[in-house]
């Protein structure tokens, strides 16, 4: 008995004939169709009309009563659309899905459709811990190792390990050996017993890499998880016990494999492996969900008390041919294969809708009518539909929800303990401190008062942290050995190269004790050092005469009775007698940042003011390939070329100093309230929105404004 089968292959319409010639009856049927209440209901995009699918299932579910009920959700695109789906009928069906402690999975849905095995948290920590005892991973990956929660002992030494984690990221580089991780946990000195014992145990039967049969190395990688203490010590919950079991069937296959495939490296057995958990599709075992999402073919011959089909347009619906592309068309409609013709494929298509019109008690048929900026129109399949729509409830959010149930005693709280500064407290963090109570008060206090840093993240190579420390080194040992303009047009082309070569070389070993660089990397800064020197130089010979009184100059700067540690890029004594402030930037600057009240930088500011010697210049160096040329304000007209004289310079020196007393007082009478300077541009990037919650204050609209103008918000460059 053939049960809703639409397609019957060649091979099996062979296998029918057969059994029939032997004399066996062959019948075939389908469920019984019912007279169903059909609806089609355009919806305004595919997110809202998901949306309006899950709460259409949810009040079915709730309108039930507690007896059983079958729905379904049918997208034809559940493939791509399966992580979507996921989050919107949790959201609807399970608020709260995703806070700590949840269930990983809803009980009231069940998605028919599998995911690679790798995408299930317990293998990706297998595979990322068999990764790294086989050779090197990436950071990102040994981070959520000494973290995961399947290793030995991970709940009692779950705060010690989120520590290690923290301290790891400022030691450890973008890729690492198993080795550098036990060796760099040791110099930690945090006690994580349990997770160092269970790494050198890993270490230790790692060594053995000779090529060996793959059922050798299953056996083998089982036995390096075994003594990492895997799958941990908690109670595995039902998909991870499920996972477990198909793991383990997934090290079988690869012993299996050891009868068609040669011997193996420790590395080509794990990249079997990793192909295996890739190509299995996995999913969990259903506990009898009351509602079922299913793909276009799963929803064959299936009943339902109500169904629901989405996204049938005319783009999606009837699905367009698709013949393989390794046998001939002709020989593909010949076979009677649905998909190798138009013509077959809108047969087989009508034959599903008319299946679905007759699948349940109630069916809706929806479709998106917009995609962005396209209009959509519905399948012709369905256009004869009768068109309408339902009364839903708007179930809110979880966080919706919270806000109905609150009650909330307004605490007006933006100010902490003020610093006395009648002794002139010497404050860490240098100008930097002033720049952010100019950005957001609250960001100066968190970042220099509480201590509170972002998690580091290491990068692959030199990040712009330690490019800019090799800038500054370069120039600080070029000027060391010139010191003045006059002995930079006199030197020769050979001595000004040589010149230059030794500042480079000296640059990039002066990173290199804080940073490990490999050699090539190095050969390759120190061409790129001497390549922008060179370029820099050209602009340093058009000035008028100078000479460098200072370079990396590391002064006391106070400001309203704070002393803040500040390093000065370099000064220059002009023709004139005047100085001249010089800040290196290899990024996009403007002297507008040093304007009116809340300046986004007033380090050269706080050092103008600071200064013992008179300044006449104010200015930013911009060393940029292609955009080089200095830029800021002077007291005299053509000081520095493509500098702006500014007439009233008493006046911007005053003006400095109020504005820096003011971001002084602020900081030491601890004005801390969130209040952005420009939200769209100050909070982008700020690390600490978890701790301010800005958002809660502002709309996610007002925070995302101003992304694409930020330079322009700020005047743009000066040209």
């Amino acid at each position: 008995v053939l049960y809703a089968y639409d397609i019957l292959t060649p091979q099996l319409r062979r296998f029918l004939a057969v059994c029939v010639a032997a004399g066996t009856q062959v019948l075939s049927c389908r469920a019984d169709r019912r007279d169903a209440g059909v609806l089609r209901w355009p919806q305004a995009s595919a997110r809202v009309e998901l949306q309006r699918a899950a709460s259409w299932a949810r009040l079915r579910l709730e309108s039930a009563g507690g007896r059983p009920v079958r729905i379904g959700i049918v997208v034809p695109d559940l493939e791509q659309r399966r992580a979507q789906v996921a989050r919107v009928l949790s959201a609807t069906l399970s608020p709260g899905f995703n806070l700590p402690g949840a269930e990983s999975a809803s009980p009231s849905f069940n998605i028919s459709l599998g995911v690679p095995l790798t995408h299930y948290p317990l293998v990706h920590a297998a595979l990322g811990l068999l990764a790294l005892a086989c050779g090197s991973v990436e950071h990102a990956r040994a981070s959520r190792l000494v973290r995961s929660p399947f290793l030995r002992a991970a709940h009692s030494e779950a705060m010690q390990r989120a520590r290690l984690d923290a301290a790891l990221r400022r030691r450890l580089p973008a890729r690492l050996t198993l080795a550098r991780l036990i060796a760099e946990i040791g110099a930690a000195r945090i006690a994580v017993p349990a997770l160092e014992s269970s790494l050198n145990q890993v270490f230790a039967l790692a060594q053995n890499n000779a090529r060996r049969p793959l059922h050798d190395w299953a056996d083998h990688l089982a036995a390096l998880l075994k003594a990492a203490g895997f799958p941990g010590e908690r109670t595995l919950d039902s998909t991870e016990y499920q996972t477990l079991a198909k793991w383990n069937q997934a090290l079988l296959e690869l012993g299996a494999l050891s009868r068609v495939a040669p011997a193996a490296s420790a590395q080509e057995a794990l990249s079997r492996l990793n192909r295996l958990c890739a190509d299995a599709l996995f999913q969990p075992e259903d506990s009898g969900a009351p509602i079922q999402v299913l793909g276009v073919l799963e929803s064959a011959g299936l009943e339902f008390d109500h169904l629901w089909i989405c996204g049938l347009t005319d783009e999606a619906w009837p699905l367009p041919a698709r013949p393989n592309a390794f046998i001939s068309p002709a020989l593909q409609k010949k076979a009677g294969v649905p998909e190798a013709s138009a013509e077959t494929a809108l047969e087989l298509d009508r034959r599903i809708t008319r299946d679905w019109l007759g699948a349940a008690d109630e069916v809706v048929m929806s479709h998106a009518l917009r995609e962005d900026d396209r209009e959509l129109s519905p399948s012709p399949l369905i256009t004869a539909v009768v068109e309408g729509n339902l009364e839903l409830p708007d179930y809110p959010d979880y966080e919706t929800v919270l806000h109905a149930a609150r009650a909330l005693e307004p605490l007006p709280d933006v100010a902490a303990p003020s610093i006395d500064t009648s002794a002139s407290v010497k404050v860490r963090g240098g100008s930097r401190v002033l720049s952010d109570q100019s950005a957001c008060p609250f960001r100066a206090f968190a970042a220099h008062r509480l201590a509170a840093v972002p998690l580091e993240e290491p990068a692959e190579g030199l990040d712009a942290a330690a490019r800019g420390n090799l800038l500054h080194a370069l120039m600080k040992g070029v000027w060391d050995e010139l010191k003045t303009q006059a002995q930079l047009l006199a030197v020769s082309a050979d001595e000004l190269d040589a010149v230059i070569a030794r500042a480079a070389e000296a640059a990039v070993a002066r990173v290199r004790r804080d940073i490990p660089i490999e050699d090539t990397l190095a050969a390759l800064e120190r061409r790129r050092l001497a390549k922008l020197a060179r370029e820099w130089l050209e602009i340093e010979r058009a000035r008028p005469a100078f000479e460098v009184v200072a370079s990396e100059d590391k002064r006391p700067l106070l400001a309203a009775g704070l002393v803040f540690s500040g390093r000065i890029d370099r000064m220059d004594r002009l023709a004139d007698g005047g100085h001249a402030l010089i800040d290196y930037k290899s990024g996009t600057v403007t002297p507008k940042q040093w304007e009116g009240e809340r300046p986004q930088d007033p380090q050269l500011p706080l050092y103008a003011v600071n200064s013992a010697e008179p300044v006449s210049a104010v200015v930013f160096a911009k060393l940029k390939t292609g955009g080089m040329r200095f830029m800021g304000y002077s007291r005299e007209d053509k000081a520095i070329p493509g500098v702006k004289q500014y007439k009233n310079w008493e006046g911007l020196m005053g003006g400095w100093k109020e504005e820096l007393h003011r971001l002084g007082s602020a900081f030491a009478s601890s004005e801390a309230a969130v209040d952005p300077k420009k939200l769209g541009q100050t909070c982008r990037y700020c690390e600490l929105q978890p701790l301010c919650r800005v958002h809660e204050r502002f709309s996610a609209l007002t925070l995302d404004q101003g992304e694409d103008s930020a330079i322009a918000d700020e005047g743009g460059e000066e040209e």
